[in-house]
């Protein structure tokens, strides 16, 4: 009975060192082993909305062309600039590379097996504070590529950690934010209570804005097409990793997709249920043992090709775009949610209103909301030397313009003209040669 009544936290503590040891083994190469998967996934995929095969020449079908790729990468040349500050050009991929790593230990795959006859929970560790630790375990990584955009002593790459840093500012604000909502449905932190607040129905519905909100947020967030300015080709050659080469630039790939496994992760932990399959209680046999493990894979799954067919669909925004999108629209939108949701709980705590009731008036408030915010015009601001425009976009010239009668070049010319007149033409004086012909 006393074995029933243990927490989570309390049969993770009580697993032996070489259980812990293992989990921590698997979950350090979940991340490794998706990043080969999912890269010649992205560009199979991608290749097949462009119309056109993919890798398709090493391994059957062409799956093994990343591990390929990883096995060649190693062997490259390490090209190192001359004016990079190299301790921090050598530091600037692991610490992209290695909270994205610790990143998922917080995440619960499951709910308790057994492994090897030990009693124990498909998680490393069941924090407290869970949801703030992978929140900071995804946005370490941005500060590498801004570190590897200044050591490259490079211009190029500088502008791409110049976008990073803005970026992580603008979108890891509307990602916390849109988390608000979550904690106080769940009223914890803990990533298990909240998979485990979501029996009675997963938060993706029952909060729509705060989803959709991080979904936007986790694009921007891991430099993701169309949110990709940090690396953008078109007019930063490579962004932040132009300089980098060899393993130090296969760390950055990795970086990339390891958290794009993170957020994706997360996502299906705090609003698609986590682990649970939908529609039935949480004591069902469907949601016991190794199955949760596959319906948890198969929703981060279908997240993931978010990502790919997010890159295959839409171009990538304009910088001052991205930065409107995130503190125009996300910020104040999710302000104005958490106030809805902080108002609703406190009304239903003293009314009998149905739940579906407050969370449709809200979406109704919001949906106006939304549209007053995109109707009302910028204001536009004046440019005082700014020449006055006709219908059809030509300057309009002034009404005192008084035309010259003659260019300065005419005047130049006129004046050539005049003094070859003047003097007389020159003759030269040749030698008699010895046929009397001058």
């Amino acid at each position: 009975m006393q074995a029933q009544e243990m927490t989570r936290a309390e049969i993770l503590a009580d697993d032996p060192w070489w259980l812990v040891l293992i989990k921590a083994v698997v979950i350090l190469l979940i991340g490794p082993i998706l990043t080969i998967f999912l890269i010649v996934w992205e560009r199979k995929a991608v290749g097949r909305m462009q119309n056109r095969p993919g890798p398709n020449r090493v391994g059957p079908g062409g799956y093994l062309q990343s591990l390929a790729d990883a096995l060649k990468l190693p062997f490259k040349e390490q090209v190192i600039p001359d004016t990079a500050d190299r301790k921090v050009y050598f530091l600037a991929p692991v610490l992209s590379a290695v909270p994205a790593l610790v990143g998922l230990s917080a995440i619960p795959f499951g709910p308790e097996v057994s492994i090897f006859g030990e009693r124990t929970l498909l998680q490393l560790v069941d924090l407290p504070v869970g949801v703030l630790v992978i929140l900071a375990c995804s946005s370490i990584g941005v500060y590498g590529i801004v570190l590897a955009g200044w050591s490259s002593g490079s211009p190029y790459p500088l502008l791409g950690g110049l976008r990073s840093a803005a970026q992580v500012i603008s979108y890891e604000i509307a990602m916390g934010l849109s988390i608000v909502g979550v904690i106080l449905y769940a009223q914890s932190m803990s990533t298990s209570d909240i998979v485990a607040s979501q029996q009675s129905g997963w938060y993706f519905y029952l909060l729509l804005p705060s989803f959709v909100i991080y979904l936007i947020s986790m694009v921007g967030e891991t430099n993701r097409a169309p949110f990709d300015l940090p690396e953008a080709e078109s007019e930063l050659v490579g962004g932040f990793h132009t300089e980098y080469s060899s393993m130090k630039f296969a760390m950055f790939f990795l970086a990339e997709y390891v958290n794009m496994v993170i957020v994706s992760a997360f996502a299906t932990t705090l609003f698609l249920g986590g682990w649970m399959f939908p529609f039935v209680g949480a004591d069902h046999a469907l949601n016991s043992g190794w199955l949760p493990v596959i319906w948890f894979m198969a929703k981060m799954f279908v997240l993931l090709f978010g990502f790919i067919w997010l890159r295959g669909t839409l171009p990538r925004y304009r910088y001052d775009q991205f930065m409107r999108l995130g503190w125009k629209v996300l910020v104040p939108l999710n302000l104005v949610w958490i106030v809805m949701i902080a108002t609703i709980r406190a009304i239903r705590g003293t009314d009998e209103v149905p739940l579906g009731v407050w969370i449709a008036v809200g979406a109704v408030v919001l949906l106006v909301l939304v549209v007053i915010a995109f109707m009302v015009p910028e204001k536009q601001l004046r440019d005082a030397d700014s020449v006055p425009v006709t219908g059809s976009d030509y300057p309009l010239p002034p009404l005192d313009l008084k035309v010259p009668e003659t260019t300065p070049r005419q005047r130049a010319l006129k004046a050539k003209a005049r003094v070859s007149k003047k003097q007389p033409a020159a003759v030269s004086a040749g030698r008699e040669n010895t046929d009397g012909d001058v």
